[in-house]
This record gives C-alpha cells, sequence and structure tokens, in this order.
C-alpha cells in the first residue's frame, strides 16, 4: 500500500529510509514543542495549551504535505515569525494576542488564494538559476549556524556580535562530542547515522547532568484558552495591513527558500527544475498557517530542518508522514522529547549544513554577474538569520548588477516586479 501511494521506488527509497528520515526531521525540529510555547507566552497566552496546539498545527500542515504533495517535508509553527508575533505586534506596536492571531488567519487565507492562483509558483519561476542554487548553499550555513548556537559552541559577543562559547564544559561539551561521533557514523556511511547521532548524544548527557527525564507519560493540556480567539474590530487599520505583509512576506519567502534549497539539494527538482508538486506544498503551508491561527498559534511554515531527513534519504511525502506520527506521540509523551537537548541535536545540522553546500558547484564561478548575486544570497541568510532576507537581498542585488552592467535581456518582467515589490517592503515595512 505505502509503495503504490507513495511511490516509493520510483524516488529510489524504501520504508525503511523514508522511517529514519522522518523520525530524524522530527527530533531536529521537536525544540519547537518547548520554544514556541515559551515565546508565544509572553502575550499572555496560556503555556500549557501553546504546547498542545503547536503540536497539532505541526500535525496538520505535515500531514498535507505528506498525504497530497507527498513530499518529505514538515511544518511547524515558524521561528522568527513567533517573534515577531510576539515581541513586535504585541509587546512592541501594543496590540492583543487575539489581534496577532487574526492578522495570521488573515495572511494564511491570502495565501490559500495566491496558491489557487498560482502565484507562488510564478515567483519561483520568476528567480534566476544561479540564485536557486545559491538558496540551499545558503540555507547550509543558516542551518549549521541555528545547530552551533543550539549547542553553545556560537554565542553573543557584544564586540564582536558572535564568540566561541565555553566549550569545555556543559551544552558546548556535549555538542563537540556529538558531532564527533556522528561525524564517524558519516565517514563511516552507517545507516541512520544521523539519527544514531542524536540518540547517543542524548544518552551522553545523562551523565553530564544535560539530559534530564522528568517522566514519560502527560496528557495534553487542553487548547480552550487559545482556541478561536480573534479580534475584527481592527482588520482594517494600517497596522493589520502591515502586520499582515510582513507575516504574509516571511512566509512566502521563507517557505519558497526551503522548499527550493532542500528539494536541489536532494535532486528532486524535474527537468525543468522546478519543484514537484509545488503548488501542492505551498497549500500545505497556506492550510497549517490557517489552521494553526484557529488552534492559536503563529504562522505555520516548512521547516528548514527538513533537510536533515532529507539527508537521510527521505525522498517522499512518507517521510513526512512519519514525521507527523512523531508529532501525535509527542503530545502524550512530551517529557521524553523535550528531555533532548539542543545540543545533542546540533551536530545533526551541523553536517546537514556541509550536505547542502554541494549545489554551488553548479555554480560558474567565472560569471561575477552570476556569483556575487548568488554569494550575497548565500552569505545573507546566516547573518540576516533569516532566509527571506537573503533572497530578497540576492534578487536586488542580481536586477540592479545586470540592470548597470547592461546585461538588460537576462532579466524578466517578472524580476523587476518582485525587485520593485522588494523595495517598497524596505521603504515601508
Amino acid at each position: 500500500m505505502l509503495e503504490k501511494f507513495f511511490k516509493l521506488k520510483e524516488n529510489g527509497t524504501n520504508v525503511r529510509t523514508e522511517v529514519i528520515a522522518g523520525f530524524t526531521t522530527f527530533l531536529t525540529m521537536a525544540y519547537i514543542l518547548a520554544v514556541n510555547p515559551s515565546i508565544l507566552a509572553a502575550t499572555g497566552m496560556d503555556q500549557n495549551a501553546l504546547f498542545t496546539t503547536t503540536a497539532i498545527a505541526a500535525i496538520i500542515g505535515t500531514l498535507v504535505m505528506a498525504l497530497w504533495a507527498k513530499l518529505p517535508f514538515a511544518l511547524a509553527p515558524g521561528m522568527g515569525l513567533n517573534a515577531f508575533f510576539a515581541f513586535s505586534v504585541v509587546l512592541g506596536m501594543g496590540h492583543s494576542w487575539q489581534f496577532a492571531l487574526t492578522a495570521v488567519l488573515i495572511e494564511g487565507v491570502i495565501f490559500i488564494l495566491l496558491t489557487l492562483f498560482n502565484v507562488r509558483e510564478a515567483i519561483v519561476d520568476a528567480i534566476p538559476a544561479s540564485i536557486r542554487t545559491a538558496i540551499s548553499a545558503g540555507i547550509g550555513l543558516f542551518i549549521a549556524f541555528i545547530g552551533l548556537q543550539n549547542a553553545g559552541i556560537v554565542v553573543n559577543n557584544d564586540a564582536t556580535l558572535v564568540g566561541l562559547g565555553e566549550i569545555t564544559t556543559g551544552n558546548a561539551l556535549l555538542g563537540i562530542i556529538g558531532l564527533l561521533i556522528t561525524a564517524v557514523l558519516v565517514v563511516k556511511k552507517v545507516k541512520g547515522d544521523l539519527l544514531i547521532g542524536i540518540l547517543l548524544t542524548t544518552i551522553i548527557g545523562i551523565p553530564l547532568g544535560i539530559t534530564q527525564l522528568k517522566g514519560f507519560v502527560s496528557v495534553p493540556p487542553s487548547i480552550e484558552p487559545i482556541f478561536f480567539q480573534f479580534e475584527w474590530k481592527e482588520i482594517f487599520t494600517f497596522d493589520m495591513m502591515i502586520v499582515v505583509f510582513t507575516f504574509l512576506f516571511v512566509d512566502i519567502f521563507d517557505t519558497l527558500g526551503t522548499l527550493v534549497g532542500v528539494s536541489t539539494k536532494a535532486g528532486m527538482l524535474d527537468k525543468d527544475g522546478k519543484i514537484p508538486n509545488a503548488k501542492k506544498a505551498f497549500m500545505a503551508d497556506a492550510i497549517g498557517t490557517t489552521a494553526g491561527a484557529m488552534l492559536g498559534t503563529s504562522t505555520v511554515t516548512t521547516y528548514v530542518e527538513s533537510a536533515a531527513g532529507v539527508s537521510e534519504g527521505g525522498r517522499t511525502g512518507l517521510t513526512a508522514l512519519v514525521t507527523a506520527i512523531a508529532f501525535g506521540i509527542a503530545l502524550f509523551l512530551s517529557p521524553v522529547f523535550l528531555a533532548i537537548p539542543g545540543a545533542a541535536t546540533a551536530p545533526a545540522l551541523i553536517l546537514v549544513g556541509l550536505y547542502m553546500l554541494s549545489p554551488i558547484r553548479e555554480l560558474n564561478f567565472d560569471n561575477f554577474a552570476e556569483t556575487i548575486p548568488a554569494f550575497i544570497t548565500i552569505i545573507a541568510m546566516p547573518l540576516t538569520y533569516s532566509i527571506a532576507e537573503g533572497i530578497t537581498l540576492g534578487v536586488l542585488s542580481y536586477v540592479f548588477i545586470n540592470l548597470l552592467a547592461g546585461n538588460v535581456k537576462k532579466l524578466s518582467v517578472s524580476m523587476y516586479i518582485l525587485a520593485i515589490l522588494f523595495i517598497l517592503k524596505y521603504i515601508f515595512i
């Protein structure tokens, strides 16, 4: 049944590979079950209810991706977008969390309409091949940076922005031990290397006092305090327009970047360089966001950590289905999954960062009109901590460099439109 539905042989995979890939993706993104409630609770939302809502929103979005788009990508409330929700819209602008949830709902509905009318696919097609290649490498550096931060190997430094953490103790030491173990497994080509690395690092964290298991089974808290809590009186205000546009912009380009980057690395693009089932994949994101708003959480987006599962060989929706099932199990086994420290998943993210760099070999480094914008795309993602900003700066630089250099024929009407929209975004947002 699984072979027929997901076409495993046709995609060069099997059930065992897909299951390992699905659990690997889940373990690298399970942190969202703890982090999202913590961030959104700053607005006054019920933190216990947020745990349940975060898991259910991830399940819904990922199931749509698995069973309809049949792609190996997982979804959950997005990092960055949840911070904008809490610290900018609510605490910064002074709006209620109900106002912010209403903005997420409106964004989700607009997202659905844009997908139905193929606007998002048109955006993907408008991006030059060199930028699409660079997106994969940029995501690689970005996801490795996230891993290094999660382990405390790279930390904040007020003088230099970032610096080396205390690597002889605590999380950073565990992260380095885990990286060495996982690297050896990768070199030895052990099947399930990333997943085994996460589990072994978690176990090593027990005697170090970092992995702390506080029980096994728990009943999911009720979502009643935050379910379907909307505020309609300000939907036609300027603030609402700005907030909705910001949610929409970041969601579109974060998802676009993740789908393009991970698909490129996995060799999943078709002969025309397009994402298979792109419209369905975008719709999974839109449905996840709309459902998430109703449940009571910030924008749901496709997770860059899906690259970990793809690196394990995940190629079909079965990978995403396993990830969704794991989120369902986590609802009742939250103490177990929340015990996995960030230092245990960091090695997988760092090594996936390496895997994601390989497509840059396709760039023609003698053609600077292509490689300079590509480099800007790559370096901007980790340094601005945003996939969306990397794509934006890459496209703008591509348009301006080629326009000023006289390469006008390389620029399509769609690229000019994108560039104008990006410029307006920086002026008014």
